[in-house]
């Protein structure tokens, strides 16, 4: 069996082709074609999240298809956009909201949101990406792990982004060795404990961002290689984690 570290390489380094294998399975072919052809007739907020396809596609492509049940949670996010600093999204410390929000931006652009680049093409884009990650994760949920922190960290602004993502938290933890027991403290203990480990600029240094992935890999090979604790990995990316839980990205509101 590969290492974490060689095996987030062999994909990584490769990474339009391992694109391509993605894009070749049926159903993203069939669920790709159906969104490019819909996506641009939605016009409204509702008519978004009333279809199933579309919206779990768009929801996936940002990661937050353990989200899709929460459709007044997301409706909320979609009608307030981002343009004011107290939209909803905005006061969110997990991101991916406020780049959910600004992609299909029906606040700021009503009737025409669906119609730009980014709510099409480049929303499928995110979704080949994500599903990637995931194909990799069946395989070595720390590759996964690795790949989410490389494409996500660089655009932290502050720990509490860390604390507001389950698998950037745990990237984070293995690699300042700190026990997974830390996740159960208090918020604000782990937003001091954090700011007093790193320095949220070293993220968007990409050698520094190399070493913390190498680091990463190594730390996890060394303490949590087994099966058993990789298969618990996955609950980082779905709805079963409670750090994706609605209500606390509600208590996580920017601070």
């Amino acid at each position: 069996m590969l290492s974490t570290y060689a095996a987030y390489q062999l994909t990584t380094q490769n990474l339009d082709r391992s694109l391509t294998i993605v894009k070749s399975d049926p159903m993203v072919e069939r669920e790709t074609a159906y969104y490019k052809e819909n996506v641009g007739k939605i016009k409204t907020p509702e008519e978004f999240v009333n279809d199933s396809r579309i919206f779990g596609y768009a929801m996936k492509a940002f990661g937050l298809d353990d989200m899709t049940y929460a459709k007044a949670f997301m409706l909320k996010v979609l009608k307030e956009g981002t343009d004011e600093n107290t939209a909803f999204a905005n006061r969110l410390a997990d991101k991916r909201y406020v780049d959910f929000a600004d992609t299909f931006n029906f606040s700021r652009h009503g009737k025409t949101a669906m119609t730009f680049t980014k709510a099409q093409q480049g929303t499928v884009d995110l979704y080949m990406r994500q599903t990637l990650e995931e194909n990799e994760g069946s395989k070595n949920e720390a590759v996964r792990l690795a790949m989410y922190f490389e494409r996500k960290a660089p655009d932290l602004k502050s720990v509490t982004g860390i604390l507001a993502d389950s698998a950037l938290s745990t990237v984070v933890r293995t690699v300042l060795g700190l026990p997974d027991s830390t996740a159960m403290l208090n918020i604000d203990k782990q937003i001091e404990m954090l700011k007093g480990r790193i320095d949220i600029k070293d993220f968007q240094d990409p050698d520094k961002l190399a070493k913390m992935i190498e680091r990463f890999s190594a730390m996890w090979d060394m303490n949590k290689g087994s099966s058993a604790a990789q298969s618990q990995v996955g609950l980082l990316f779905s709805g079963s984690s409670p750090t994706l839980s609605a209500d606390l990205l509600m208590s996580l509101l920017a601070r």
